[in-house]
């Protein structure tokens, strides 16, 4: 096993140039990450969220890195995204706070929040 250190550099929130439309809002999130030494920069993924559902518990769909082959854990990669995005909106969120609303909808925010956070990887010894 290996740490993956993941370097938070923005977020755009429901970006119709990242296909947002009547029923999702999707986002992007930009990072670089550090595994065994190698470093990958200028990463993405996407963060898909029905509009009009909670900020604070509805479920995210969150992509793996784009263009990204190497060994990974999708599901540590998926809870440190869903952590980055609910810190900057919501209701407890630093970039937009939003309490008490229903049906809430703001389109292109972008928050530039630089985060390091790590998760564990499997490196050799099969498929990844």
């Amino acid at each position: 096993m290996a740490t993956a250190i993941i370097t938070f550099q923005k977020l755009i929130q429901d970006s119709q140039d990242y296909g947002s439309n009547d029923e999702h809002m999707i986002s992007r999130v930009f990072f670089d990450m550090t595994i065994e030494g190698k470093t990958y920069t200028s990463l993405h993924a996407d963060i898909k969220q029905p509009v009009g559902s909670s900020f604070e518990s509805s479920a995210l769909e969150i992509s793996s890195p784009a263009n990204y082959k190497g060994p990974f854990n999708h599901e540590a990669f998926r809870a440190i995204v869903e952590r980055y995005y609910r810190s900057l909106i919501g209701a407890t969120g630093s970039g937009i706070h939003i309490s008490g609303g229903s049906n809430i909808r703001m389109r292109n925010n972008t928050f530039v929040q630089p985060i390091t956070a790590g998760f564990e990887v499997k490196v050799s010894g099969g498929p990844w």
